[in-house]
């Protein structure tokens, strides 16, 4: 609820019951909030409180403040979405008002918002799904492996311009199998994005070789060409060479791969591009994805298409592919009992989750086209608004925007990013902030970092005041238009509150 909206609900003590049923029907909230000349809230008024008061014989002329005295039933700006919803059922009652500190009326929360939830990233299927699944149980291949599998990994290559592809359960296996299949084993050292979601780090550690973390450069929020010379230089001077490099493109959107490239070929240094968040991105009119010498993506639940659960490894070498499959088979050998030379997992894709993969991936540039239209209408309903910096999209890049995210570059930018959050979250709409860097995590205290500048950490800034917003592409116009009015009320409370 905007201001304008909050206001309209508002009304003085002086006024009459008549106005009162006027004003009523003219806002359709089924609520008014009586507030003193200084805002404070004295009573919420509802159209079985006048009902009452008619049956009761009070004249339709009389004040409000003539009224039995009721204190208000209110949450504070800390409360929790459940905390609201408990007033309710405690109550009985389809509207809380929010008060300040000072007790006047900055929110209202409805019964009715708080059973339409509008989630960050939700599942999008289309058409197809249904149909190819079918074919997946009349055809009884139900466990891993399948027509379907074979079917999937070929059209991916396809779409993301490689010509090997093996699909797995998930995007952390395909990294695993990726950093294992360039050679990464204990004692080695891999550098890292640091802002990224703790599986693009988690394998390296697992597989007994450190991670070194690299800091963000502040446009396009991925690893910094600037951090990177840094950290190679370093490494270089103790005489040590990388194992391997783990770039991660984040939400939506490649890294500055013409820059990052020739750092590292010239350094020795393989790249494994964790493409789980950027598929159906371009960077200089190549898909996100074709640039390293391996590359993983994620169908998880939450990304622009979906098996529910899985992932890629894709490349140019089919021999490192072909061992990316038998590795993910347990390495079974092509024996007729079954003979293992070599430690393997249970990492293959399922022929049922395969057939949902195929019909979601013929609707990925839709999708594409959806999330990106989402993020052009945050944009403009935040134009103008104070200190609120977008990820950019640099020359050269097509993003997905497959999450819409932004910071707050205002001070106290922790305090207002939590003061929204949380406002949204009372709202029942799903934000979250950007990744916490992994050299801010309690599980990589002590790892190497390299800050895009010295004395200029901008994964840690980024993550400070970032904000990341609801972005599927199958949220209506209804919901958008709902949580862009949230976000215009809920940055004005949130400088309130760090005031």
């Amino acid at each position: 609820m905007n201001t304008a909206s909050l206001q309209s609900l508002c009304i003085a003590p002086g006024a009459s019951l008549r106005e009162a049923l006027a004003r009523l029907d003219a806002t359709a909230q089924g609520v008014l909030l009586v507030a003193d000349p200084a805002g404070r809230l004295l009573r919420t008024l509802t159209d079985g409180d006048l009902r009452r008061a008619t049956l009761a014989g009070v004249d339709a002329q009389a004040a409000l403040a003539s009224l039995p005295a009721q204190p208000p039933i209110c949450a504070d700006l800390r409360a929790s979405m459940r905390d609201v919803l408990d007033l309710m059922d405690r109550h009985r009652i389809d509207h809380v008002p929010v008060v300040d500190a000072a007790g006047r009326a900055v929110d209202l929360v409805t019964r009715r918002e708080l059973s339409q939830r509008i989630y960050l990233s939700s599942p999008h299927l289309g058409d197809d799904e249904a149909g190819l699944v079918q074919e997946a149980f009349s055809s009884n291949w139900i466990a891993p492996l399948g027509p379907h599998v074979d079917a999937f990994e070929r059209e991916f290559a396809l779409a993301v311009g490689l010509p090997h592809a093996a699909a797995t359960s998930s995007g952390t296996a395909a990294l695993h199998l990726g950093l294992r299949l360039l050679g990464v084993g204990t004692g080695d050292v891999v550098l890292c994005s640091s802002l990224t979601f703790v599986a693009s780090a988690n394998p390296i550690r697992q597989l007994g070789a450190t991670p070194v973390f690299v800091d963000s450069e502040p446009a396009g929020w991925n690893m910094s060409p600037q951090a990177l010379r840094r950290a190679l230089a370093a490494l270089r001077a103790d005489g040590i060479r990388p194992k391997a490099a783990v770039i991660v493109n984040l939400y939506g959107q490649s890294a500055e791969m013409d820059a990052l490239l020739p750092l590292l070929d010239a350094a020795g240094v393989p790249v494994l591009e964790d493409a789980a968040e950027s598929l159906g991105a371009t960077y200089r009119g190549r898909p996100s994805g074709s640039f390293g010498r391996l590359a993983v993506f994620s169908f998880n639940g939450n990304k622009i298409i979906t098996t529910s659960g899985g992932g890629m490894l894709a490349g140019r070498d089919g021999d490192l592919i072909a061992h990316a499959r038998k590795l993910s088979t347990q390495a079974r050998e092509p024996a007729r009992h079954y003979e293992h030379v070599e430690d393997g997992y249970n990492y293959r894709l399922s022929n049922v989750l395969a057939g949902i993969g195929r019909g979601q991936l013929r609707v990925l540039e839709q999708r594409v086209q959806s999330r990106r239209a989402v993020h052009a209408r945050y944009r403009a309903a935040l134009a103008g608004m104070d200190g609120v910096r977008w990820m950019e999209e640099p020359q050269g890049h097509r993003s997905t925007r497959w999450l819409s995210a932004f910071t707050l570059d205002l001070p106290e930018a922790s305090a207002r990013r939590d003061a929204l959050l949380d406002f949204l979250e009372r709202h029942n709409v799903e934000a979250r902030p950007v990744w916490k860097p992994m050299h801010l995590q309690p599980l990589y205290a002590g790892c190497r970092y390299f800050t895009h500048a010295p004395e200029r950490d901008v994964s840690a800034a980024l993550f400070a005041g970032g904000i990341c917003l609801p972005s599927g592409s199958n949220m209506t116009a209804a919901q958008l238009d709902r949580v862009c009015e949230l976000l215009a009320r809920g940055l004005e409370l949130a400088a309130h509150a760090t005031t």
